[in-house]
């Protein structure tokens, strides 16, 4: 038997609110980027039957075209829908102190506060919410065919000839 190897799967979707204004700046090479918080709740029953809250904060970055849709459009309270991978880094404080944080960089932010269009007549009071994706991601690479054996990816063949027959 072949030897299995786990997919490399790294996907997250959230929703949540903005715990503050996001922070737009530009890289050394002017490549804009945006931090941000959100805060996504979870309501649960302990075991007196109480209803309870427990509050999750959550770091996202945001590259390129997505953080500049982000910078004028995102304040504290905003909420937002959120795809995109985990990502570790760490670094060095002044003080000299190693510090590492888990977030999310942002492939696509749907923007969930309602928004109300120009002033076109019909259209009046009609909402809409804006998605933006980062369109520099090239998405080709996930496909899960890269885990696979070459036997594998020959019986997958075979079968979809025959089928197609």
């Amino acid at each position: 038997m072949a030897d299995l190897r786990m997919p490399e799967i790294n996907y997250v979707t959230i929703v949540g609110n903005l715990t503050r204004d996001p922070i737009y700046r530009t890289t050394t090479n002017n490549t804009p980027v945006v931090n941000f918080s959100i805060a996504t709740n979870r309501k649960y029953r302990d075991s007196s039957n109480v209803l309870q809250e427990d509050v999750c904060y959550i770091g996202v970055v945001a590259w390129n075209k997505l953080a500049e849709s982000c910078k004028n459009k995102l304040k504290k309270g905003y909420a937002v829908l959120v795809d995109g991978e985990l990502q570790s880094r760490s670094w060095k404080t002044e003080d000299g102190y190693n510090r590492s944080v888990v977030e999310i960089k942002a492939r696509r932010i749907q923007f969930l506060n309602k928004h109300h269009k120009g002033n076109n007549h019909s259209n009046e009071g009609a909402e809409e919410h804006e998605i933006f994706v980062d369109d520099t991601v090239d998405y080709t690479e996930d496909s899960f065919d890269k885990f696979l054996s070459p036997e594998e990816s020959n019986l997958i063949n075979n079968d979809n000839n025959r089928q197609g027959s």
